[in-house]
C-alpha cells in the first residue's frame, strides 16, 4: 500500500509559479512510478507529467518547458514545479502511483487527494 497526499495548490495570477508536492508513505516512492494528473469539472482526469523509478520523465505536449517532475527520495516525495502558468492550467492535481511508467490513469492503483490549483487571467 502507498499513501499519497498532495499539497502546494493555491491561487496565483498568470505568469505565476507554484510548486506542488506529493508526499508517499507506506511504501518508499523510489521504487514506484509517479504521475500528476489534473481535472477540471465534468472532464477527464487528464496526464500531465511523469517520473520513472530511474528517472525518466515524459510530459504532456501543452507544459513542456514550463512544468518539470522531479523526486527527492530523501523525502520519499514527488514534486511538480510549474512556471509560467496559465488560466487553462486551472484544475485539481492529483498524484498518483503504480510499478512502471504509464500516462493512463486506468493503470494507476495508488492515488492522492488532489490539490486545487486556480490560475487567474
Amino acid at each position: 500500500q502507498v499513501q499519497l497526499v498532495e499539497s502546494g495548490g493555491g491561487l496565483v495570477q498568470a505568469g505565476d509559479s507554484l510548486k506542488l508536492s506529493c508526499a508517499a508513505s507506506g511504501r518508499t516512492v523510489s521504487s514506484y512510478a509517479i504521475s500528476w494528473f489534473r481535472q477540471t469539472p465534468g472532464k477527464e482526469r487528464d496526464f500531465v507529467a511523469a517520473i520513472s523509478s530511474s528517472g525518466g520523465t515524459n510530459y504532456r505536449d501543452s507544459v513542456k518547458g514550463r512544468f518539470t517532475i522531479f523526486r527527492d527520495n530523501t523525502k520519499n516525495a514527488v514534486y511538480l514545479q510549474m512556471i509560467s502558468l496559465k488560466p487553462e492550467d486551472t484544475a485539481v492535481y492529483y498524484c498518483a502511483a503504480r510499478r512502471g511508467i504509464s500516462s493512463r490513469p486506468l493503470e494507476y492503483e495508488y492515488w492522492g487527494q488532489g490539490t486545487q490549483v486556480t490560475v487567474s487571467s
